[in-house]
């Protein structure tokens, strides 16, 4: 939303903050260095190379995901003898064992939400590539739908952390992270990196343009 001020002579945009949603009426030539009122937060019109960032971060994010079904996620040891299992294997033990609910949420957690991340936002940065003119509030949702269960990628590395403090029988049996989990715990970070560094009116510039 753009306004004239005519008793300066400039042009006025009313932008919100990213962390508090605070308006602010500012300049339309304004500097990134002003700060929220609300929150003290830097206010910026749009965030810098937030496609190639975005990219980068999923591109990362796919290369650490390989390791990380290949190694083990965990080690269980049980009256001394060790087994690794990696993910695709460990959930696959536990629908053996008939623990349906840990099999899903470790697919749910380990499977499902990282690859639906990185290929959603794949599949949007592509959209803005391509200037596609259709589908702007699909696509938008698509963004708000990937940020919040990315919130839920952590659930698989709580869950061997509460494994490993729960079976802990000395040296009869016990349960330590693998390798695997490492590079778990990188793409997690990576794909949250890579929907923080992602600006979602990229979505609406093709629309914009049709507008005007």
């Amino acid at each position: 939303m753009t306004h004239y001020d005519e008793t300066s002579g400039d042009e006025k945009t009313i932008i919100a903050c990213n962390v508090c949603s605070k308006l602010h009426y500012c300049e339309k030539s304004f500097k990134d260095t002003v700060k929220c009122v609300r929150c003290g937060s830097r206010i910026y019109k749009r965030k810098k190379d937030s496609a190639q960032k975005t990219w980068a971060f999923l591109i990362a994010a796919l290369i650490f995901y390989i390791p990380a079904n290949i190694y083990p996620i965990m080690t269980f040891s049980a009256f001394g003898k060790t087994r690794g299992d990696t993910i695709i294997s460990g959930v696959n033990a536990f629908i053996k064992s008939g623990l349906w609910p840990l099999a899903f949420i470790v697919f749910t957690a380990s499977i499902f939400v990282p690859l639906a991340k990185i290929f959603g936002l794949m599949f949007i940065l592509c959209s803005i590539k391509f200037k596609w003119d259709l589908f702007y509030k699909e696509r938008t949702k698509l963004y708000f739908i990937v940020e919040f269960i990315g919130k839920w990628s952590m659930l698989d590395v709580f869950l061997i952390s509460l494994l490993t403090s729960i079976v802990s029988l000395g040296n009869i049996a016990s349960v330590t992270p693998g390798p695997g989990i490492t590079y778990f715990a990188f793409v997690v970070i990576l794909t949250l990196f890579a929907a923080m560094s992602f600006d979602p009116r990229l979505i609406w510039d093709n629309n914009n343009k049709n507008e005007r």
